[in-house]
């Protein structure tokens, strides 16, 4: 895939010929498209520890060559900061002097110190100044570094749109969920690819705790007598008739709420014989299950305050079934599966398996 990339991003490259004696225009067409390889290199700059400034240079250094002449640079210092912009020789020579550490330019003195080309009758020559023919022989080492460096964008864009788009996720389920808050913080800056994946590995973990579904499952146990058998049956009919009852109220019996969710229960300070104790009970124990006042009062003017009670009695008998008490509140009273919460089918799955236990 790489290879393919690089043959279409850079089509007019072509492998340089070996020997080829400078100033014959007859190898011209054989030459490696010298901006092609400008190109891959200011894509990959960073990889070689290049700044803005240093591709100016480049660039200029290779506006001074004429296809066929050679890929030697003969201007002056004073000509080539004119053509970058009017930069400082003692910054022209820095920049050079980079390009030199890395390979890519090789500096041929004259004795005095100027850049010039002579040649002999026979065609042979002797060129000084800055050769810029390391540079087109790396040619494909800086393509593959810059097509790499722009699979690895593309690679963090799109880790970057799974975490935000999971981000949103979380936040349908729990609006202030501090995994989330301070995700977001880290994504305010520029993060490596490994950065992303750890990232995405967390929200993931976070979403799977978060993720127990509405209609939880109830393990049951097989009753070992004819009399667990009556008292199922006995209990499976009072459900059924209280389901029917509450089909225009959508809510269950108080006393049937209070008779199954006997860990609510015992918290009790008094008798529970009202909508109004199941309330002002179940708002003291929200803060035990981690549910703010916030999201409780929330929940009451989303569902009403007989179904946000309800689903705190609810989610304290499930215990352990329900791994983030408070993220699974805000789910089924105030976020995505609220439509789906339904009191009294899950009250009736629980005494059905309180009864079987017995």
């Amino acid at each position: 895939m790489a290879v393919v990339q690089q043959e279409m991003a850079f089509n007019q490259l072509s492998t340089s010929v070996t020997g080829r004696r400078i100033g014959d225009r007859n190898q011209e067409n054989t030459a490696p498209d010298i901006w092609g390889v400008f190109r891959a290199l200011r894509n990959a700059r960073s990889m070689f520890g290049l700044k803005p400034g240093h591709i100016q240079t480049l660039q200029a250094l290779l506006s001074f060559l004429r296809p066929g002449h050679g890929d030697t640079v003969f201007a002056s210092n004073v000509e080539i900061c004119r053509r970058i912009g009017g930069i400082d020789e003692r910054t022209l020579r820095r920049h050079v002097d980079k390009f030199i550490e890395l390979g890519f330019i090789t500096r041929h003195d004259s004795p005095n110190r100027k850049r010039y080309r002579v040649r002999s009758c026979d065609g042979q020559s002797l060129s000084f100044g800055l050769s810029l023919s390391p540079l087109m022989e790396r040619a494909n080492e800086l393509i593959a570094a810059a097509v790499n460096l722009e699979n690895e964008h593309r690679d963090q864009i799109f880790l970057r749109k799974q975490i935000l788009s999971k981000l949103s996720a979380i936040d349908g389920i729990e609006v202030h969920n501090e995994l989330a808050t301070s995700m977001r913080k880290l994504l305010r800056r520029k993060l490596v690819t490994a950065e992303y994946r750890d990232l995405l590995t967390k929200i993931d973990v976070e979403l799977q705790q978060m993720s127990t579904t509405v209609d939880v499952a109830v393990p049951t146990k097989m009753p070992a007598s004819d009399g667990q058998i009556v008292r199922h049956h006995s209990m499976s009919k009072k459900i059924r008739k209280d389901s029917e009852e509450a089909q225009n109220t959508k809510l269950p019996d108080v006393q049937t709420l209070a008779a199954v969710c006997t860990e609510a229960a015992a918290f009790a300070t008094s008798p529970l014989r009202t909508w109004e104790d199941v309330g002002k009970h179940a708002q003291m124990l929200a803060p035990m299950m981690g549910i703010t006042p916030a999201t409780f009062a929330e929940a009451r003017r989303n569902i009403g305050s007989e179904k946000t009670a309800s689903a705190v009695f609810l989610l304290l008998q499930l215990g352990q079934r329900v791994r983030n008490h408070a993220a699974y509140f805000h789910s089924i009273t105030i976020g995505r599966k609220t439509a789906d919460f339904h009191p009294w089918h899950l009250l009736e799955r629980l005494s059905r398996s309180a009864d079987l236990a017995t």
